[in-house]
């Protein structure tokens, strides 16, 4: 008998041959499936209106359906609020809020005011249940690796493990009777840099509805997003979701409604340094960039959980970002992990509705 033949004998004997059927039928139905969603027509958008202002280092919008010129002005007043949470929580000018109390935080307890206080307690809820895989007391690690891109290296394991020991959640005390927070560890810096523009965006989005505007998609640097209402015939407003390999091209549309979304992936911000790709997005539990998924798309109640999720679930990986939404019903999400060498893309969809979710391409987007 063959070599080859005695392979195929030793396979049988062992199941393996049954196993790689089984998985060869997997991929099939896999592709099945995927088949049968891009057969839907992809729901378009139609004439809009829009608002627009730079803030937080990028373009935000809110792009409304065409109606009375009253709207545009409530659009310019939602717009104005999200500077307001700029001056309160950017790290990048000394006199915002968080800035002040960077610089005192390992001092002893300091005041802080209301807006701020509660804010804080709804990130460490987040941290808690993101198991820190969400944490916004990680400034020291994200000025680490930003100085060490900008010098043209990657830190050492030493960098890094000693700079964890600067960061985290863990190391902040709340007294919400005195409304004081503080930190026992050194070193610890607030960045809300995975949080603050779906915080933005929800505020601009409630004075919208306080004013009774029905039907709007705001924005926030493209990646965080919230949608009330209608457009185009549509029930909601068709939002686009990037190929994570091919960034130019579009992957897939959902269709959001009355939801806030994000985006996360280090598709576009990386860098490479000896031959490696090192993404812009960290795991703050280890201190190194987060690797596993190519992309995430969170659907949530708000913009501000959506936002915070998408950073997370980049960092908890496929199980147990799925382990979450199945935990918690009214998150929805779209993961997109690399695909096996010669296939193309296939997403892992939870809590999203079929008829919300469209695939849009097909192209051999396998990146081998």
């Amino acid at each position: 008998m063959s070599k080859r033949g005695e392979a195929n004998r030793r396979e049988f004997l062992t199941g393996r041959a049954a196993q790689k059927a089984l998985e060869a039928r997997g991929e099939e139905i896999a592709d099945a499936l995927l088949e049968a969603t891009n057969l839907r027509p992809i729901p378009e958008g139609g004439e809009t209106i829009r608002v627009e202002t730079r803030a937080m280092g990028c373009q935000w919008s809110v792009i409304l359906n065409p109606g009375p010129p009253r709207q545009m002005m409530v659009a310019s007043d939602a717009l104005d609020l999200v500077h307001g949470v700029e001056d309160l929580l950017t790290v990048y000018r000394d006199d915002s809020e968080v800035a002040r109390l960077n610089a005192c935080i390992t001092d002893g307890p300091q005041p802080v005011s209301e807006e701020l206080f509660q804010y804080l307690e709804r990130c460490r809820e987040l941290w808690e249940e993101t198991e820190g895989a969400f944490d916004p007391a990680s400034g020291a690690l994200i000025r680490l690796w930003r100085d060490c891109r900008a010098a043209g290296r990657v830190p050492s394991e030493d960098e890094v493990a000693m700079t964890l020991q600067q960061s985290g959640m863990r190391h902040l005390h709340f007294d919400a009777e005195n409304g004081t927070v503080w930190s026992e560890g050194q070193g610890i810096s607030l960045d809300f840099g995975g949080i603050g523009k779906g915080t933005a965006i929800d505020l601009a989005a409630g004075h919208l509805d306080h004013e009774e505007i029905g039907d709007y998609l705001i924005h926030g640097g493209q990646s965080s997003l919230f949608a009330r209402g209608t457009h185009a015939g549509h029930a909601g407003w068709p939002i686009g979701i990037r190929n994570p390999l091919i960034p130019s091209e579009r992957y897939g549309t959902i269709l959001l409604q009355d939801a806030g979304m994000s985006t996360s992936g280090s598709n576009v911000q990386y860098f490479r340094h000896e031959g490696r790709r090192y993404g812009h997005l960290l795991d703050p539990r280890t201190g190194w960039p987060a690797e596993g998924l190519l992309s995430v798309t969170v659907i949530a109640p708000t913009a501000e959980r959506a936002d915070a999720l998408s950073t997370a679930f980049y960092a908890m990986g496929l199980d147990n970002s799925l382990r979450y939404c199945d935990d918690h019903l009214d998150v929805g999400a779209i993961l997109i992990p690399p695909p096996a060498r010669g296939r193309t893309l296939q997403p892992v969809v939870r809590n999203v509705p079929e008829d919300r979710w469209f695939l849009e391409t097909r192209s051999d987007d396998s990146g081998a």
